[in-house]
């Protein structure tokens, strides 16, 4: 049963440069349409992952934080209807720090969400020119102290190892980070993905990728500092202080069941990967003739839920519990883990195991991809 529910506005501001759904801007948005949409694709997962009560929402997508508050509002009294709500349940939307989207914070909290993800990026301000962020620093700095206003809790992300960041701008700018008090921060190291602007840029020299050396040392600082403010890592990107982490990321880390509903939105439950339509109008076409928005709902094996399961949950500091993995899925504790790679890993200090469960250390997490590689089985990967 799915205690976790993602919603996904496609909606973001005209001529957004970042946006996955950018092509999906419209002029005019129909919000009563939308509404009887969203509300119906929430009734049809309800029907199949109902039961135990919400543990937490998000808001995600495009701009979500332009949703009218009182659809908003609609969709929680109608999912708290459906399931109930935990004690407690953690509310999220994302946000981009703009004045346009700060000005609807307000009413956001009032109608009922509680959490806040800010898509900061950077402090700098030629850095987010360098990203192709629409805000500025001072914007975001703004953003930043609304938000603290009005939500209980509030989080924001940065993006380092950029190019020709060196450890004195980085420990500078995240010690400006660290300074807002906010209980949870992501922060990302700039990845190259092929066919993206930053992949041009750097095959035609426009740009140097930083190296991996320095960025790992740029990851050390960033923990250490981190830590000592009272923000440990509790995953590779992700850092909180205790009881402020991400409830509704550790669902998907913790590979709990989840529901996911409005256009592209994806979930896991009962063993089925569910998908819906990407595009809006194929998304509210679906739901005009079927009363959902599924283009797909595919039943998972066992050898491949284990391997998402262990491939997310080696992403936390508190690593997997082989033995519970083991009964959900009937496998056996030494099945989940090539003994000889974790062996090897563990004499290495990069991974450890102890009572029952299996984690990649502090120094495993730099090189994460290759540590996986080493302890989740070939048979589960590639069955």
């Amino acid at each position: 049963m799915a205690r976790a529910l993602y919603i996904h506005w496609p909606f973001c501001l005209a001529k957004c440069p970042y946006c996955d759904f950018n092509s999906h801007v419209r002029a005019g948005v129909d919000h009563a349409l939308w509404q009887s949409s969203l509300l119906a694709d929430m009734a049809w997962e309800a029907e199949r992952a109902g039961g135990e009560p919400l543990t937490s929402i998000f808001f995600g997508g495009g701009t979500p934080s332009l949703m009218p508050p009182a659809l908003v509002a609609r969709l929680l009294e109608e999912a708290e209807r459906r399931w109930g709500f935990a004690d407690g349940i953690e509310i999220t939307l994302e946000a981009n720090p703009s004045s346009v989207e700060a000005a609807n914070f307000a009413d956001l909290a009032a109608a009922g969400v509680n959490r806040v993800s800010l898509g900061v990026q950077s402090l700098q301000p030629e850095a987010l020119r360098f990203l192709g962020r629409m805000h500025d620093a001072d914007e975001a700095v703004a953003a930043l102290a609304i938000a603290r206003e009005h939500f209980a809790r509030v989080s924001f992300d940065l993006i380092y190892a950029r190019p020709g960041q060196d450890e004195r701008a980085w420990r500078g700018e995240l010690a400006r980070a660290l300074d807002f008090g906010t209980g949870h921060l992501s922060l990302y190291q700039l990845t190259i993905e092929p066919g993206t602007r930053f992949a041009t840029l750097a095959r035609t020299g426009a740009i140097t990728p930083l190296d991996d050396e320095a960025a790992a040392d740029l990851f050390e600082v960033t923990r250490t500092m981190t830590a000592a403010a009272g923000l440990p890592a509790y995953e590779v990107s992700n850092h909180a202080r205790p009881g402020e982490e991400s409830r509704h990321n550790l669902a998907y880390w913790r590979y709990d069941d989840y529901v996911g509903i409005g256009p592209g939105a994806h979930g896991r439950r009962g063993g089925l990967a569910t998908q819906r339509h990407r595009k809006p109008e194929n998304w509210l076409g679906s739901i005009a003739e079927r009363g959902h928005g599924l283009v797909e709902e595919r039943p998972l094996g066992r050898a491949e839920q284990a391997s998402e399961a262990l491939l997310m949950g080696l992403r936390l500091a508190e690593g997997v519990d082989l033995a519970a993995l083991g009964r959900r899925l009937g496998y056996t504790p030494d099945q989940l883990v090539d003994p000889r790679g974790l062996a090897l890993l563990t004499t290495q200090g990069l991974a450890w195991r102890t009572d029952g469960r299996v984690g990649v250390s502090a120094a495993g997490m730099p090189v994460l991809d290759a540590v996986l590689g080493e302890i989740v089985p070939a048979a589960l990967v590639t069955a």
